[in-house]
């Protein structure tokens, strides 16, 4: 089998090499899932909606092949998705590192699903899949994927991985295998992606492949109500002290929110409470860049969610500043220093890019 060679692609290639997927080794592919294998399906750190539901839709999938098939996510998820079918059968590498090592070091095929990058896993699990000697199929809708992957599966025009997993899965003639369970899960991390269909990425195609998902007979109400409209009141707490934190910077068209760990501690923070912060931010009239930072004592970094409206790329802002990167519009980054700190860096770049932000388009 011949990997692929580029590092780094630019947007063309990455649609000539997923067609390549589709037209060339899709064959191999199918060929090598004909029979059993040991398989090991991976998420990336601090997994979303998209991240679960497609690795989930993919391990319903591959068991009814008769494949011998684990989920290993780095960390845990956050509560709104321990809904999901079978979430309890994931395996959390950071509190069963043995486990997962074993599962990975034993697995003929390795999918790596919604990330582009072994980073993605953080510092714990990345050695261990740098260490494989396995085949990696990676499925994916990230900017800019790295050299890892025998199999790749990368278009970062779709709005979500999950609906790059529908468009997998009927590639490989299976479309009639997708069930509830499936559907369910796919649904899951469509909706998540595309802001329940209201992000730029939407297609027909996205709502043709959901309205198919739901003839299934999803509880699509369920799906939404349980990713978007459930919350603590420890949580709705603490986004008052995230909007009473909001800074807005007019002459940059930016809006920020810093979190300290303190912060988060005196509301009783859990995985997930912060999602979906970023965007107050992002709502106002005339702002086009939204930073949402959040101190992470335990890691010992700051976390950032980015967000944008228009051409401004926050995907270039944090892989070029904050080690980061994701979409255009969406991406993630981390800091190292203090969150003093990494906000005065934030605000020393910003002049840099004024013409980018005034130009990006007015709202």
């Amino acid at each position: 089998m011949t990997k692929i060679k580029h590092l780094k692609y630019t947007r063309h290639e990455i649609i000539v090499y997923s067609q390549m997927m589709k037209d060339l080794e899709i064959k191999q592919l199918k060929e090598l899932l004909s029979t059993s294998k040991k398989i090991a399906i991976v998420s990336h750190r601090n997994p979303d909606g998209d991240a679960y539901g497609s690795s989930l839709a993919l391990y319903h999938y591959l068991l009814k092949l008769k494949h011998d098939v684990t989920v290993v996510s780095p960390n845990d998820c956050p509560d709104f998705l321990k809904w999901l079918p079978n979430q309890e059968d994931i395996i959390i590498f950071e509190e069963n590192v043995e486990k997962g090592k074993e599962i990975l070091n034993k697995a003929e095929i390795v999918f790596t699903l919604d990330f582009n990058a072994l980073h993605r896993v953080g510092q714990q699990m990345q050695p261990v899949l740098e260490e494989l000697n396995t085949t990696y199929v990676m499925i994916d809708h990230h900017e800019q994927p790295d050299d890892y992957a025998n199999f790749m599966y990368s278009d970062p025009s779709i709005a979500s991985t999950c609906e790059m997993v529908y468009h997998f899965l009927d590639k490989l003639g299976d479309l009639n295998k997708i069930d509830k369970t499936i559907a369910t899960c796919l649904y899951t991390g469509i909706v998540t992606d595309t802001g329940s269909f209201k992000y730029n990425a939407t297609t027909t195609t996205t709502h043709n492949i959901a309205a198919s998902l739901i003839d299934l007979g999803i509880d699509h109400t369920k799906i939404h109500n349980s990713i978007f409209d459930t919350n603590s009141f420890n949580r709705l707490q603490l986004l008052g002290i995230a909007l009473s934190n909001l800074r807005v910077l007019h002459e940059y068209k930016t809006a920020y929110i810093t979190l300290s760990q303190k912060e988060l501690n005196s509301h009783d923070f859990k995985k997930g409470d912060t999602e979906g912060f970023v965007n107050y931010g992002l709502s106002i009239k005339g702002i086009v860049f939204a930073v949402i930072f959040i101190e992470d004592q335990k890691q010992g970094i700051i976390k950032m969610s980015l967000r944008s409206k228009g051409t401004f790329s926050v995907n270039d802002f944090a892989r070029n500043h904050f080690n980061g990167g994701g979409h255009l519009n969406a991406a993630g980054g981390r800091s190292e220093v203090p969150l003093s700190n990494t906000v005065k860096q934030f605000l020393e770049l910003l002049p840099n890019y004024k013409k980018d932000l005034e130009n990006s388009y007015e709202v």
